[in-house]
């Protein structure tokens, strides 16, 4: 049973919840944020965090996992992946994809630790955000581009 479609909708739609989180934190929520009185913040944040970190971290761990599904597909590729266009673009998505999972970790240790400081908060939001931007144009581009 070829399993490569199964991965390639569950990874999109993991995606799907986990960029759209963050897209929404980063370009509405925070800007917004700022402008709210502090008892209507207190009220959002004790309404709106509970239910994403109910909900992202599960699309995180079948994002990653279907990822990994996915990257198993393409292991030639993998083996050298300057041999060809798509194998720089898949290793470059991968890369950011890791590093993205980086930020996840050193957000949650900085939590645990109470040393999440709403600027760091804000900078690890916009980073992610960034490499997310970057793996939607890498996953289209590796099919698309080559040289």
């Amino acid at each position: 049973m070829n399993t490569y479609p199964l991965l390639l909708i569950l990874h999109l739609l993991a995606a799907f919840v986990f960029v759209g989180t963050v897209t929404f934190e980063v370009l509405f929520l925070e800007p917004v944020h700022r402008r709210l009185p502090p008892d209507v913040r207190r009220a959002l944040g004790g309404q709106l965090g509970p239910r994403v970190r109910s909900v992202v971290p599960w699309a995180v761990l079948v994002l990653y996992l279907a990822g990994l599904g996915l990257a198993w597909q393409y292991r030639g590729a993998l083996a050298s992946p300057a041999s060809s266009s798509f194998g720089i673009l898949l290793t470059l998505k991968i890369a950011l994809a890791l590093s993205v999972l980086a930020h996840v970790v050193t957000a949650l240790v900085q939590a645990r630790r109470k040393r999440l400081t709403g600027e760091l908060q804000r900078r690890l939001h916009i980073s992610v955000f960034c490499h997310m931007v970057a793996i939607v144009v890498l996953a289209k581009a590796m099919f698309y581009l080559a040289w």
